[in-house]
């Protein structure tokens, strides 16, 4: 009992040492063996639970040979080897359920550590896409003011040749409207000029009637 207490002591101490520092592919090894292992919880727990008892049992028994020893005042040759066996088994039994525990604890430490490295990772790999795409919307904005300052310049001279091309078409509608007034006037003096010569036409007439008939 004691050499395969001995074993597991040293077993649990170098898978231990293997977790904290790093040699080669060993720790990955061991994280993995573990993993298969934490699959069988209940095996796990069972063992433990086990180890518990006996150790339970161990105490109870040094604390019996304790009180007997100090009930007749001193140990005898066989309580004394019964009580270091007892303790002896007992230390390296909660040693060995410490180791355990802390052994699991390290496992689930370097699990999650290597979970936030492989997320940190990713999340370098989405941060560097983030600052590619800002960059891409920088420039893509940039070139979207310089566009919109074009467009301005572009409306600004249109604009401008609008608000001249109104300017002209104001000033040839006030050319129109003189032209129309003109040409009235001179519709009204080619009215009063036919007036007149319809008049001067018959005061003609009369003029060479009178005439024919002074000759005659």
């Amino acid at each position: 009992m004691t050499q395969l207490l001995f074993l597991v002591v040293f077993v649990e101490a170098f898978v231990a040492f293997l977790l904290m520092v790093k040699i080669g592919p060993l720790r990955e090894l061991v994280m993995n063996c573990l993993d298969q292992v934490k699959m069988r919880k209940g095996t796990v727990l069972t063992i433990a639970g086990t180890m518990s008892v006996i150790l339970f049992s161990n105490w109870i028994s040094i604390v019996k040979i304790q009180n007997k020893g100090a009930k007749i005042g001193t140990m005898t040759p066989m309580d004394q080897v019964l009580w270091r066996t007892h303790l002896l088994e007992a230390s390296l039994m909660g040693f060995s359920l410490y180791l355990g525990f802390l052994i699991d604890r390290m496992h689930h430490h370097l699990r999650k550590l290597i979970n936030l490295r492989k997320n940190g990772g990713s999340s370098k790999q989405e941060m560097e896409k983030l600052t590619k795409e800002k960059s891409e919307l920088q420039e893509n904005e940039k070139k979207a003011k310089e566009e919109i300052t074009r467009l301005q310049k572009e409306i600004s001279n249109l604009t401008a040749n609008l608000q001249k091309i109104k300017f002209e078409s104001k000033e040839k509608d006030q050319q129109i409207e003189t032209a129309e007034a003109h040409v009235t006037s001179l519709q009204k003096q080619s009215a009063d000029l036919l007036l007149e010569y319809d008049r001067l036409l018959e005061e003609n007439q009369l003029l060479q009637a009178k005439a024919l008939g002074y000759r005659g």
